[in-house]
């Protein structure tokens, strides 16, 4: 019997780890095609037809229950299919729950709750364990079975929890149909010698199966492929390459005393009617600060999730682009195209395109999830999306104190040879501006801060507990708005000196300055989302931050990592968004995906934090026109950041949306730039604040204009079965204060 491209159908139940475990089972069964459906995507009568085309199928992990009709989709009807469709089969938790009670068993809530916890598995030996030893699992899991003396189901595995949860089974088998169930998570990063091994063995028995029923899988079809779809992952993608390209000009000073923000108030930046752009490595580890020359006449595009059309503005000029049967992201990559630069230098992260911010909500709808919140028509002038198109700009290398002046337009030497003259100048030690002053009185009087209510915030982090305990979500990044209300003695205030405070205050390296009609954004982001380089060999990273300590006098390095690294609540919140990022880089690159760094406690200006690095990218092949797509896939398919969400992402970002009261905005979303030359660098909005021109002024009882403003900061937290509500308060009042404190406010 051969056994030669065997075919895999994983049938997914909505799950944040799904691609995870279609690369396990592609590294376990050599040349295998793995396509992947959703538990609801077939009815019964359908996937009984197929099911004999298939080798074996894999029934994934998911949120909820294996009782909930709309949770488990058709896959309590699959374990009692007729004989003559019947494949081997492995589940995976939610896929484990289902086969065993489907056959008697009993469904039960654990009494400690087991999510991104890793536990000792003890085994049998045989079976799925054959030739295994030790094994060490991890484990997202809030319910378990309890099997039936002598049914027709037997146990393979335990783990011994003790006190907690007393013995639970870990591993099960039919004891006459070819079924086979684990449930810890062998595709985790974390599991150890139970996930390739357990997949071997399994493909091994299945296999065997095969031999003793005398059969082989039935012929494949075109029927089939309409009804599954192709195989993952996806074929390469393929670039347009009828574009032009336009050349990058650059030119190279060597200027060691001048600081960025006098180049930025050289090109004026505290000019607050016109726009401005910065991104700024304002602390270790950044390394290169990005200023777009920007002003009224650059290419302004926004677009409000919903709204069917993209705004582009240039000058007084405004109209609309119908996005038709595309959506934003398709747009946008058309638009990119057109634009694509070369002849810049190659170790210069940018040489120009689009530079702005992305919304949490335009993450949404990727997923496909309706937005709540929004109600009037304020909210359509607050872009889910705003960039600007920079064809002039400066980059900053601040390890050799190199300056690197560019452009995209054609014969723009004039600009050119200015402003390196304008910066020649001022570098020089009688030129410099930095400023060296006391700070510049913005408010007329002290600001008035807004704190969520304490009680209601306490309150919904035992219902995002409940929902833990339920099994919907195994980590849930709970947030609140603060308000500050301020009364400017210039109107409006002068956001730029807000931003000099907040790089002073909160030094870091990932900050940003945007000030982009009719929003306002300032950022002293710790943590990048994700970064992509130029094709050709096009590599993606992410590196999610979970885990912070604030520096203080006492707290060396071995205090952080003994507060960070060795706390089980600390290291499963970063496990999950793990697994969770490297789902999502799978679902686009295909295998080629690794963690480059787990848990490591890095040491910034002011805080530790515990920081991961997932690697991921796609070899470039000889249909490969142009592979600048790749970034944008993986940037668009990663929204919004895992680390802001929780996981599995889009039931908890459905969750959350019942427990907040607004919609997010810019807060969690991601701001950084998408570059000509097919690279990009985006960082996660936290440690930031923002303002919309477009709120109201209030009036005072005697009719008069108060002239106030309000400025909005987000902050929250990851609620774990672990959470204790006080500890999450305090949290929270912690990350805001690192915004906070450039306000000199009260509370109220």
């Amino acid at each position: 019997m051969s056994f030669s491209s065997p075919r895999i159908l994983l049938i997914d139940s909505h799950d944040s780890f799904s691609y995870n475990l279609a690369a396990l089972c592609r590294k376990s069964i050599p040349d295998t095609h793995i396509h992947i459906i959703q538990n609801n995507q077939l009815s019964i009568e359908q996937l009984t037809s197929i099911l004999p085309q298939f080798a074996a199928v894999v029934v994934g992990p998911g949120p909820g229950s294996p009782k909930v009709p709309e949770d488990i989709g058709v896959i309590p009807q699959l374990w009692k299919v007729p004989c003559h469709s019947l494949v081997p089969i492995f589940g995976v938790c939610l896929g484990l729950q289902s086969l065993a009670i489907e056959f008697g068993a009993h469904l039960k809530r654990l009494d400690v709750v087991k999510h991104g916890q890793i536990s000792r598995v003890d085994h049998n030996g045989t079976g799925l364990f054959k030739g295994i030893d030790e094994t060490h699992a991890v484990r997202y899991h809030s319910l378990h079975v309890v099997l039936q003396d002598d049914g027709d189901i037997e146990p393979l595995a335990w783990a011994d929890d003790g006190a907690e949860n007393g013995q639970v089974v870990m591993a099960i088998k039919h004891r006459t149909k070819p079924f086979w169930a684990v449930q810890y998570h062998p595709e985790s990063v974390r599991t150890s010698e139970g996930g390739l091994q357990v997949l071997q063995n399994f493909w091994r028995l299945a296999k065997t199966w095969y031999a003793f029923q005398g059969r082989n899988p039935q012929p494949w079809s075109d029927a089939t492929l309409s009804l599954v779809g192709p195989s993952w992952p996806q074929t390469p993608l393929i670039g347009h390459s009828q574009f032009g390209v336009v050349s990058v000009t650059t030119s190279t000073l060597h200027l060691p005393n001048i600081p960025v923000m006098d180049i930025c108030n050289l090109l004026g930046a505290s000019d607050e009617s016109a726009p401005f752009v910065l991104l700024e490595s304002a602390a270790q580890p950044g390394r290169y600060s990005i200023i777009g020359c920007v002003d009224h006449d650059s290419l302004k595009l926004s677009y409000t999730v919903g709204a069917g059309q993209i705004r582009l503005s240039r000058g007084s000029e405004h109209w609309l682009q119908p996005l038709g049967r595309d959506d934003v992201w398709s747009w946008l990559t058309t638009f990119m195209q057109s634009r694509r630069a070369s002849d810049g230098f190659p170790h210069v992260p940018f040489w120009g395109g689009l530079v702005g911010y992305l919304g949490y909500e335009l993450g949404l709808e990727s997923l496909q999830i309706p937005v709540m919140h929004r109600k009037g028509i304020s909210h359509g002038r607050r872009p889910d999306l705003n960039l600007v198109f920079v064809e002039r700009s400066i980059v900053v290398d601040s390890l050799v104190d190199e300056v690197y002046i560019q452009s995209l337009k054609t014969d723009d030497n004039k600009w050119m040879e200015e402003t390196a003259r304008i910066l020649a100048k001022a570098s020089t030690p009688l030129s410099a501006t930095s400023f060296c002053g006391p700070p510049i009185p913005l408010f007329v009087q002290p600001p008035i801060v807004h704190l969520p209510y304490e009680e209601v915030y306490k309150l919904r982090i035992q219902k995002a507990k409940e929902h833990l305990l339920a099994g919907d979500s195994y980590e849930l990044c709970l947030t609140a708005h603060t308000h500050i209300t301020v009364r400017p003695r210039q109107n409006p205030t002068s956001s730029w000196e807000l931003y000099r405070r907040l790089r002073r205050h909160n030094p870091a390296p990932y900050s940003g300055y945007f000030r982009l009609y009719p929003s306002i954004l300032l950022s002293s982001s710790p943590e990048r989302f994700l970064s992509f380089s130029r094709p050709p060999q096009s590599r993606c990273q992410l590196r999610p931050i979970k885990g912070t300590v604030r520096k203080a006098p006492g707290i060396v390095r071995e205090d952080a990592e003994e507060l960070l690294a060795g706390c089980k609540k600390e290291v499963a919140e970063n496990l999950m968004i793990v697994d969770l990022i490297r789902h999502d880089l799978h679902g686009v690159v295909g295998d080629d995906v690794s963690v480059k760094q787990f848990c490591r406690v890095e040491e910034y200006e002011t805080v530790w934090q515990m920081v991961s690095v997932i690697e991921g990218g796609r070899s470039v092949t000889s249909l490969d026109v142009d592979s600048s797509m790749l970034g944008s896939e993986v940037l668009k398919r990663s929204l919004p950041p895992g680390s802001m969400t929780g996981a599995p992402k889009k039931r908890s970002v459905e969750i959350l949306q019942t427990l907040e009261d607004n919609n997010r905005g810019i807060y969690s979303g991601v701001f950084g730039y998408w570059d000509v030359g097919g690279g990009g660098d985006w960082s996660v909005v936290i440690r930031s604040c923002f303002k919309h021109d477009d709120q109201p002024r209030d009036i005072d009882v005697d009719g008069n204009d108060d002239e106030t403003e309000t400025w909005t900061i987000g902050a929250g937290g990851a609620i774990t079965a672990l959470s204790d509500p006080d500890s999450e308060w305090d949290e929270m009042i912690t990350k805001l204060q690192s915004v906070l404190g450039i306000f000199e406010a009260t509370s109220s």
